[in-house]
């Protein structure tokens, strides 16, 4: 489940008010191996994901930051120059010895009860931290650059997936089984400025992971992205992530079965009658079909969501009946699409 550890949970909330950096609790060996077996401890899922954040790669490259309590993520030095360009350098896993050696204490905790789950940031979502200083609602520093500084945006893109690539493989060679992929902010982009600005640079980490670490699985996940799923195929990936806004057997019928899908229950029915959320549930799994699909959320686990639905989301995954929700299914791509008037 995405964001399965954090604030919903209040062994961690107890730990934050010792430890109320984030950056420690993300870059310390103990913490992220004690924060990343709360939810494992608590609800047994099958996927047990490192406690860290798509951010955390950027010190070992060269794009120092900080992160506020109200704003969030701040990059002081932001690179929007060729200038700016030359402060960056190739990843150093000295800084990330804390990620190597956290995932390995996982994959001995889990043995083979549970796979345990890297990711990263794609190219662009990064980039736009980067470019922008931090986070922000318009984007609009970054699209500018496509039109006003192209050459220093494609250099940017470049350099960050050269590092995203060594970093993906670095999880893996340290006892990640699977990686996720997360463009969250690709979904800001018109379709044709994603295939431009974020589609190759990932196909290109895919490519090179796939031939360096060919058994590992590649999920990948934008947010809002419905307008862009049969682009998102291409990319090379393994699995598919919805969002909470597509319609899982649309989205199904659109991907088609060569490629698996995951997700994606809408996170606030965690706030729903615990019913509503066994019906949401039933629903998903069954519209995704019986092969190729990995339960989860459409999106991370919302603070404040109670912690009994999401011990009731688990449950009611172990629990299904698959041979009663799978009579007489027919395959989405070769359903008769409905009529919408």
């Amino acid at each position: 489940m995405m964001r399965q550890a954090g604030r919903y949970m209040a062994v961690y909330q107890k730990l934050a008010k010792k430890h109320p950096s984030f950056r420690e609790r993300s870059e310390n060996t103990d913490l992220i191996v004690e924060i990343s077996l709360q939810p494992w401890q608590a609800f047994r899922p099958d996927g047990v994901i490192i406690f860290s954040d798509i951010l955390t790669p950027l010190p070992a490259f060269g794009v120092p930051f900080d992160i506020e309590e109200v704003k969030g993520p701040v990059i002081q030095s932001p690179i929007r120059t060729e200038e700016d360009m030359k402060r960056l350098h190739p990843i150093d896993f000295e800084k990330l010895q804390f990620v190597g050696d956290s995932l390995k204490i996982l994959r001995r905790e889990v043995g083979e009860h549970a796979a345990v789950l890297g990711f990263v940031g794609a190219p662009w979502t990064i980039a736009t931290y980067i470019v922008e200083g931090g986070t922000t609602r318009t984007y609009t520093v970054i699209k500018n650059m496509c039109h006003t500084a192209p050459d220093v945006l494609r250099a940017l893109l470049s350099h960050l997936t050269k590092a995203i690539t060594e970093y993906v493989v670095y999880q893996v060679e340290h006892g990640a089984h699977c990686i996720q992929i997360f463009d969250s902010w690709g979904g800001q982009l018109t379709p044709e400025m994603w295939e431009r600005w974020s589609k190759p640079y990932i196909e290109e980490i895919i490519h090179a992971v796939k031939k360096r670490c060919p058994d590992t699985p590649i999920v990948f996940y934008i947010n809002g992205n419905g307008g862009l799923l049969e682009r998102m195929k291409g990319t090379g990936a393994d699995v598919i992530g919805l969002d909470w806004t597509v319609d899982m057997a649309d989205g199904r019928r659109r991907l088609g079965s060569e490629v698996s899908v995951q997700g994606n229950v809408d996170p606030a029915y965690l706030f729903s009658p615990l019913p509503a959320l066994t019906e949401e549930i039933e629903r998903v799994v069954k519209c995704a079909g019986p092969k190729g699909h990995i339960l989860n959320l459409g999106h991370g686990v919302l603070v404040g969501t109670p912690e009994e639905a999401v011990a009731h989301f688990f449950e009611t995954a172990r629990n299904l009946d698959y041979q009663t929700l799978f009579q007489n299914h027919v395959p989405a791509e070769k359903a008769e699409p409905e009529l919408v008037v």
